[in-house]
């Protein structure tokens, strides 16, 4: 993706989204190029694993923009549930429970009892609101960034084939590329989780190989 588009999207969609939808898209292309390859043999027809490939990922990234959606309606559902718990809450101390609940144990844990009223009065405050959860711009911007970005993780695995006219070295190319991917989606992922980067990168590459190997061994 360009630099504003990543920017764009980058502001809506964590890093972890962003590495687990580019590694969803190449574990489903994977799937999809290892299963053709053997169900064709030597007979791999470059214009069918093409557009299956592009198309399994293009169909993957509609149906993951839409649960994504619903994850955040649902999300946000949440929170409102929260609030209105909060505000009929018989006393501070059942309101102050549900703060508690909603916040990470870790935060909970080392709240005092004053600063979870400071928050049920501020909830307090808040405009009555009796509509439900409803999905903004920013909600459909990550939609669009999920779908994308599963598409666009194809490109690099599918390239070969646009490029080589023998099949069998092309799919051995796409292998190659898509070993690097998962090296680099690995070592974002231990950047990120504070793990050894090389060591994720490698471990992505185990764990992506296996869960390919799996799927094809399963039918695709």
């Amino acid at each position: 993706m360009s630099e504003a588009s990543d920017s764009l999207f980058g502001s809506v969609l964590d890093p972890m989204e962003r590495i687990s939808e580019t590694l969803f898209g190449l574990i489903m292309a994977l799937t999809f190029i290892c299963s053709l390859g053997i169900a064709t043999g030597t007979n791999i027809n470059l214009k069918t694993m093409l557009i299956g490939a592009l198309g399994c990922n293009l169909a993957w990234g509609i149906v993951d923009g839409g649960l994504y959606l619903l994850g955040r309606i649902n999300s946000r559902g949440g929170k409102l549930r929260m609030l209105h718990a909060v505000r009929q809450a018989p006393d501070s101390e059942t309101a102050h429970s549900v703060i508690a609940d909603a916040l990470p144990p870790e935060l909970a844990a080392v709240l005092p009892a004053q600063q979870l009223e400071a928050i049920r009065q501020k909830l307090q405050r808040l405009p009555e609101t009796s509509s439900g959860p409803k999905l903004t711009k920013r909600d459909w911007i990550g939609a669009l960034g999920l779908c994308l970005l599963s598409f666009l993780s194809t490109f690099p695995v599918v390239i070969p084939f646009l490029f080589l006219s023998d099949a069998r070295l092309a799919l051995r190319v796409s292998y190659a590329v898509a070993i690097i991917m998962l090296f680099c989606c690995g070592y974002v992922f231990g950047i990120q989780s504070g793990l050894r980067p090389w060591a994720a990168g490698l471990a992505m590459v185990a764990v992506g190989g296996a869960l390919v190997g799996i799927a094809v061994a399963l039918g695709g």
